[in-house]
């Protein structure tokens, strides 16, 4: 049997060069996309499996061409929010980008714009999370406690830290759990904005309305997803 081609020439194979050369594809709107997000947290929160998701694990011979994923999920590498069940989605139906406090650096936007430009991708979720470690971690840094991370964790406490510092300087200071909450969605907010501005090809595929960046929080205790800063777009 010959050698998969290691090339581009099929859609959906990555390999070691690529072109960020804008394909099209006929995929669903940015809206549907969110919609079908949406229907599927609620599944999850009701402890139901949509049956597509559950028998794509069997097809797995039709997504080796190609894959269409309708979002991109750039998320937290924490445990509990993997970002297939939350939204109960099979195979090829997510693009999913995990890094620690769902931060935006050079590589995350890169593999955004890939996805955008290579699959025509239309939806692009910053995911957060309520009890957030890295979340954590940063607001301890600023004000004063804990240890002195190592330099590599550190650089995800720089990320995240003009996002919330302000937070710090405030009443919140003195309300853990208020203080949390508000930097999670804070810490949202800047990396959907990064996004939004942050990127030529973004910025001009937001212009042009074939991509819409949301930013959203998953609730551990409940399981639900609160789509909290959606553009008008979507």
């Amino acid at each position: 049997m010959p050698a998969p081609n290691s090339g581009m020439d099929r859609p959906g194979q990555f390999s070691g060069t690529f072109s960020l050369a804008r394909v099209k594809y006929d995929m669903i709107s940015a809206l549907e996309a969110l919609e079908r997000l949406k229907a599927g947290n609620g599944r999850y929160v009701s402890n139901v499996m949509s049956l597509e998701a559950l028998t794509s694990h069997g097809r797995r011979a039709e997504f080796v061409a190609e894959q269409k994923p309708i979002a991109v999920i750039l998320g937290c590498s924490d445990s509990r929010v993997p970002a297939e069940i939350i939204f109960d989605q099979g195979l090829g139906e997510l693009f999913v980008i995990r890094v620690a406090g769902n931060i935006v650096a050079p590589s995350q936007v890169g593999s955004v714009e890939f996805a955008a430009a290579q699959f025509g991708t239309p939806l692009v979720v910053v995911l957060g999370h309520s009890y957030c470690g890295a979340i954590g971690a940063t607001i301890d840094q600023l004000i004063g406690r804990g240890s002195s991370p190592s330099r590599n964790i550190r650089s995800i406490v720089n990320r995240i830290s003009p996002s919330i510092a302000g937070l710090v300087e405030t009443d919140l200071r003195y309300d853990r759990e208020g203080l949390m909450e508000e930097a999670v969605r804070a810490n949202v907010r800047a990396s959907a904005n990064h996004l939004r501005h942050g990127s030529e090809l973004l910025e001009q595929l937001i212009g042009e309305g074939t991509l819409v960046v949301v930013g959203a929080e998953y609730c551990l205790d409940s399981g639900r997803v609160d789509f909290f800063d959606v553009q008008e777009s979507a």
